[in-house]
């Protein structure tokens, strides 16, 4: 085992460029409570690219040097550079989650134990060949999991699971998922057939819409078919969804949601309220595919909601004990449920092609890269 490692940098400076870049950084030596992973599997999410690529001017990538020594770098609009005080000329680490082997262990009982064993983790950084986490911090995985497995382990197996459980907190009986096709969108779906939770998907294709009904998805509809508004009233009246959760963000989708849930609940109703019907009707905006504005035309009444929602705040307000449910569920059914597809897996030096960065860059449903960055 070599000294060094890489690790997968991004850097913003304040005259507005992007650069990424891969860094040689020593191999970590291990605390007492603490291991060493060699990191084999690590998902690319639209949370990592948030931070990989920012708002950085896609027309704009160009690449200098060529494999370990490779560098992008891009234009970034002054207008964002606002917004990203906090980490401008700073280089950072990238990559939410990953898996791996344990190949370096503290003394302590707990990190021991894991020596040898395949674990997924969170927690940032993981984009390099090696990550120096606390013991309490790696999931073991079952036996004969791989690592490519294990890999996306967290954010969209909790994300979908954390979808369903705030359907229950806030007192809705069935929900609405857009660009229902992606990975978590699958996961989403498979949950609520195996719970009997009512499941509405927005998709944004024929294709897309075929793929999920082939998994078992009982209400599925095209917001690029005519019949788009009925078609999504109809599965609303079906299953009663007064909760949506939207991966597009921008643009009139929410806004077309909220009318579909009001227009649904008066097929029921037994008077006319010229304030509109008194069902609480929510949608959360947890992504931005579109980055343009929220449009909002309001014609659904006053009891309703727009809103973000994100993982990462939701698991500290359940705290560890409301967690503990949840994660155990995911590493149950991580093989059923929870399995992820990729399109390909890459190295590091691979990742900064720009032919591959243009590919993960267009967050195109069904398509989702893995990273090993001890590949080859």
């Amino acid at each position: 085992m070599s000294n060094t490692a890489l690790e997968l940098r991004s850097k913003i400076s304040k005259s507005g460029e992007l650069e990424l870049s891969l860094a040689k950084v020593p191999v970590p030596e291990p605390g007492p409570d603490q291991v060493v992973v060699k990191v084999e599997a690590t998902p690319i999410n639209p949370s990592d690219l948030g931070l990989l690529l920012g708002p950085a001017d896609a027309a704009t990538f160009k690449s200098s040097g060529s494999g370990d020594s490779t560098v992008v770098t891009a234009k970034v609009p002054a207008a964002a550079l606002p917004m990203l005080a906090a980490r401008l000329d700073k280089a950072m680490p990238v990559g939410n989650e990953g898996a791996g082997t344990v190949v370096k262990a503290g003394s302590s009982e707990a990190a021991q134990a894991l020596k040898g064993k395949t674990v997924s983790m969170v927690g940032g950084a993981m984009y390099t060949q090696y990550r120096l986490l606390k013991a309490s911090d790696c999931q073991p995985l079952p036996a004969g999991t791989t690592a490519a497995e294990g890999a996306s382990w967290f954010v969209n197996p909790l994300t979908a699971l954390g979808m369903t459980e705030t359907m229950k907190r806030e007192g809705h009986k069935a929900l609405v998922h857009t660009a229902a096709a992606s990975n978590l969108g699958q996961m989403l779906n498979k949950i609520c057939l195996k719970d009997g939770i009512g499941l509405v998907n927005i998709v944004r294709s024929a294709e897309q819409a075929k793929l999920l009904k082939g998994i078992g998805a009982k209400h599925v509809v095209d917001s690029t078919a005519p019949s788009f508004t009925d078609d999504l009233v109809q599965a609303l009246v079906d299953t009663g969804a007064t909760i949506a959760f939207d991966a597009i963000g921008g643009g009139k989708l929410a806004s077309q949601i909220l009318t579909a849930m009001e227009i649904a609940i008066n097929k029921s109703a037994k008077e006319y309220s010229r304030y509109g019907s008194s069902v609480h009707k929510q949608v959360y905006l947890y992504g931005s595919l579109n980055t343009g504005p929220v449009e909002l035309t309001r014609n659904y009444g006053m009891m309703w909601g727009v809103g973000g929602w994100l993982l990462t705040p939701f698991l500290q307000k359940i705290g560890r004990p409301g967690q503990a449910p949840l994660r155990e569920r995911v590493v149950a059914e991580l093989k059923t449920t929870f399995a992820s597809h990729y399109t390909k897996v890459i190295s590091l030096p691979e990742a900064l092609q720009l032919a591959n960065i243009a590919a993960y860059g267009k967050r195109a449903t069904g398509e989702k890269f893995l990273i090993n960055p001890n590949k080859g």
